[in-house]
């Protein structure tokens, strides 16, 4: 059972219910920046892995945990991101967003060692009392 506080297939499916029914009021406005945040995280000058990576430490500095969760499920189960890594960009987000940012810290940990078990990656973590 997850310990996190964002159950990943719940967040998911509401995410994507959401978006569908955002999406189907067809405005063309709120459609055309729906398509311009898609395409900002594909391959370019940068490739799609790294802008991930940024994507995921700007919403750690802005402290938003349903982007910290879409960013970690994209990098862990779609770009082979690991434990190291992904710690690694929580410093960067820490050092620069400052203590503030370590609740949600605590909450994108906990969550990405759900996503490493999910994709086979992380041994399952016993709770210490």
């Amino acid at each position: 059972m997850s310990h996190a506080e964002i159950d990943i297939e719940a967040f998911r499916e509401r995410r994507e219910r959401a978006n569908d029914k955002i999406l189907d009021q067809d405005h063309l406005g709120v459609k055309r920046f729906f398509n311009l945040d898609t395409q900002a995280y594909t391959d370019g000058a940068l490739d799609a892995r790294t802008k991930e990576y940024a994507g995921l430490v700007a919403s750690c500095v802005l402290r938003c945990n349903d982007c910290i969760a879409y960013h970690l499920d994209q990098l862990i189960t779609h770009h082979d991101a690991t434990p190291e890594e992904i710690m690694d960009a929580l410093n960067v987000a820490l050092v620069v967003g400052g203590s503030i940012f370590i609740p949600h810290m605590r909450t994108a940990w906990e969550l990405a060692e759900e996503l490493f078990e999910e994709t086979d990656q992380l041994a399952p973590q016993q709770d210490k009392d």
